[in-house]
C-alpha cells in the first residue's frame, strides 16, 4: 500500500483536511467536515485549556469520526521593553483615532506547548485521533507518549530541514506550509533565513527526501488544487481559506465581507499583527504598520495583544480595517457553502475529467 492510500486508510478519511484555524473552526465546522468524509479539526493554541476541552467536547457530541487537535509550539517571546514601547507609540495615532490610549504593557496572551503540561495532559486525557502542531515540535518524550496513546501526529514544516526533524523525532506525517497559506508561517524560528517556498516546491522536495506521508497545504481552494497536490505525491491537501465563508465557522461579519470583496485579492505575509509572519487580507492596520521607516514589530504574541486591543476598538466603530483577516492567496476563490456541502463540492471537482 503506497503511503499516500496507507495515510487515508488509517484515518479513514478522503483526501480533504480542513486547516485548525484557531479562533476561526468550531467544533460545528470540523464535525461537519468529519461527517462528509474529510478530517476536520480544531486549533487550541489561543483558547484555554478549559475552553479547548469543550471544545473537544462539543466536536465529539457532533461527529463519530477521527479529528484533528492543534497546538501552538513556539519558543516563549523574549521581553524587550524597548522594542516594545518603540512599538506601541507606532500604534499611538491608530488608538488616537479611537478616543483611546495604547496599553501600558503588553502580555503573553497565547501560552505555547512547550512551556504548558497541562496542554499535554489534555491531549492525553481526550485522546484526539490525531494532534497537529505549529510554530515547533514538543520533546522526544510528549511525542511518544502521545503516539502510545493512540494519537496519530502531524507538524507543519516549511521547509526541508524543519521537515526533516519532525521525521527525525518520530512524526506521522508532515505538513508541507507553501508560502500561498493563510495564516501564521509554521517557521520554528522566525528570525532564520525563509526560503518561502511554494506549495508545489515544497512537497515535491519533501515527497522525495522523506519517508513520510506529505500533506499539502497552502493556496488549495477547488477539487482542481487537490488533485494538483496529490499529482506532486501529497497524501493528502490541507484547506483553511476555502472553509472561512462556511456558516459554521466563527468568522464574523467583518471578515466575510472582506473574502466577499476586492480586498481578497491582495494578501500579504506580514508580522505587524501578531509579531511572526502571517498572510492575510491587507487592511489600514498592515498598511500602516508597515509605512516606510517602521520599528519592529513586539515579539509574538506580544504584538498580537496590543493589534486585538486595536481591533476591539475599531469594531466597536463598526471599522473591520484593523482585524486579523487571515487568508491565504486564493482568498478570492471562497466560497459560501456549507461544509458538508462544500466537502461535496470539493470531492467532486477532484473526481472531474480533466
Amino acid at each position: 500500500m503506497s503511503s499516500s492510500n496507507a495515510f487515508l486508510a488509517r484515518l479513514g478519511i478522503n483526501p480533504i483536511i480542513q486547516a485548525p484555524m484557531a479562533g476561526v473552526a468550531t467544533p460545528e465546522l470540523a464535525a461537519a467536515v468529519c461527517n462528509a468524509g474529510g478530517l476536520g479539526s480544531l486549533g487550541i493554541g489561543a483558547s484555554s485549556v478549559a475552553q479547548a476541552r469543550q471544545m473537544i467536547e462539543q466536536t465529539r457530541a457532533l461527529t463519530d469520526r477521527p479529528f484533528n487537535v492543534n497546538v501552538f509550539c513556539h519558543a516563549p517571546a523574549q521581553r524587550d521593553a524597548q522594542r516594545e514601547q518603540t512599538w506601541l507609540e507606532h500604534l499611538r495615532p491608530l488608538f488616537a483615532a479611537f478616543g483611546a490610549e495604547p496599553p501600558a504593557t503588553l502580555a503573553q496572551i497565547y501560552h505555547s506547548f512547550a512551556e504548558d503540561e497541562e496542554q499535554f495532559a489534555l491531549l492525553l486525557d481526550t485522546r484526539p485521533a490525531v494532534a497537529s502542531f505549529h510554530f515547533g515540535l514538543p520533546s522526544a518524550s510528549q511525542l511518544q507518549a502521545l503516539r502510545q496513546a493512540g494519537i496519530y501526529t502531524l507538524a507543519s514544516a516549511t521547509n526541508l530541514h524543519e521537515a526533516q526533524q519532525i521525521q527525525q523525532l518520530g512524526f506521522d506525517a508532515v505538513v508541507a506550509q507553501g508560502i500561498e497559506a493563510g495564516g501564521h508561517r509554521g517557521l520554528f524560528d522566525p528570525a532564520a533565513s525563509d526560503e518561502r517556498l511554494s506549495t508545489s516546491v515544497l512537497v515535491r522536495l519533501l515527497v522525495e527526501r522523506l519517508d513520510l506521508p506529505v500533506i499539502a497545504a497552502g493556496g488549495i481552494m477547488d477539487g482542481q488544487g487537490i488533485r494538483a497536490a496529490l499529482a506532486l505525491g501529497a497524501s493528502a491537501a490541507q484547506l483553511g481559506t476555502a472553509f472561512i465563508l462556511c456558516p459554521e465557522s466563527a468568522a464574523n461579519a467583518g471578515y466575510r465581507a472582506a473574502l466577499h470583496s476586492p480586498d481578497a485579492q491582495a494578501t500579504r505575509l506580514t508580522a505587524s499583527l501578531s509579531g511572526r509572519p502571517a498572510r492575510g487580507i491587507v487592511n489600514a492596520f498592515i498598511k500602516h504598520a508597515e509605512q516606510a521607516g517602521a520599528p519592529q514589530p513586539a515579539a509574538y504574541p506580544l504584538a498580537y495583544d496590543a493589534a486585538k486591543q486595536l481591533n476591539a476598538l475599531a469594531a466597536k466603530a463598526d471599522n473591520h480595517q484593523f482585524a486579523a483577516h487571515w487568508a491565504g492567496q486564493g482568498a478570492a476563490l471562497a466560497r459560501a457553502l456549507p461544509a458538508e456541502r462544500l466537502v461535496a463540492e470539493l470531492l467532486r471537482e477532484l473526481a472531474a475529467d480533466t
